[in-house]
C-alpha cells in the first residue's frame, strides 16, 4: 500500500528511473531505467516515489520488459487514472539498498562531487555528472577558482573514466580522484 513517506532522507537516496506515463488501463506504468542493466531497476522490491516536494513509498508488484523499455505495476495504483497521476515521479531507492561493488568499481552517485587532482597535483574542479558513450563513460569535470578547493579556471573538461589510464587513484573517504590528465586539454 502506498504511504505517505515524508520522514524519507533524500540525501541517502539515489535516483534509479522515472515513471514517464501509463500503459493501458489497468494501472502500469512506462518505465525509464537509470540502472546497468534496463530491467535491474525491477530487482527492488520497493520504490520511493518522488513527485515534486511529495514523496511516496509503492511496493513493486509486477515489472516487465516491453518493446524497448519497461512497464511496471505498483501497489496502490488502481486503472488509467491512478497511472496518470504518477506520470513524471522519479524512482528513487536508498543507498544503503544497492548492492556492494567490487574494489575498484564504483556507483556514478559516489563519483559525483568528486575533487579531481592531476598527478602534478593540480585541481581541475569537481565531477559534476556523468555520461555514457558507446566506448566509455564520460566525467564533466567543471572548475571552481574561487571554490574549495580553488580549481586551477574555471573551465568545463571532459575526461573519459578509464581506470589505470586516465584514472589513477579514487579515494571516496578523503572525496578525491587522481587522473592523468593534461589542464591544457
Amino acid at each position: 500500500m502506498s504511504e505517505q513517506a515524508e520522514d524519507i532522507e533524500l540525501a541517502g537516496h539515489v535516483v534509479l528511473g522515472k515513471l514517464t506515463s501509463p500503459y493501458g488501463v489497468k494501472g502500469w506504468l512506462k518505465v525509464y531505467s537509470h540502472t546497468s542493466p534496463m530491467d535491474g531497476i525491477l530487482d527492488y522490491p520497493e520504490w520511493v516515489l518522488r513527485q515534486g516536494q511529495v514523496l511516496s513509498r509503492h511496493r513493486l508488484l509486477q515489472g516487465r520488459r516491453h518493446g524497448k523499455g519497461l512497464v511496471a505495476l505498483l501497489e496502490g495504483v488502481e486503472g488509467r487514472e491512478g497511472a496518470e497521476r504518477l506520470a513524471g515521479a522519479e524512482v528513487l531507492l536508498p543507498k544503503a539498498a544497492l548492492p556492494e561493488l567490487p574494489r575498484g568499481e564504483y556507483y556514478w552517485h559516489q563519483l559525483e562531487g568528486l575533487t579531481v587532482v592531476t598527478r602534478q597535483g593540480e585541481t581541475l574542479g569537481r565531477i559534476r555528472y556523468l555520461f555514457e558513450t558507446g566506448a566509455n563513460d564520460v566525467m564533466v569535470v567543471k572548475g571552481d577558482p574561487e571554490g574549495e578547493p580553488a580549481a586551477i579556471d574555471a573551465r568545463e573538461r571532459l575526461l573519459p573514466f578509464l581506470p589505470d589510464e586516465v584514472v589513477l587513484d579514487v579515494d571516496l573517504d578523503a572525496a578525491v580522484m587522481t587522473v592523468d590528465w593534461d589542464p591544457d586539454f
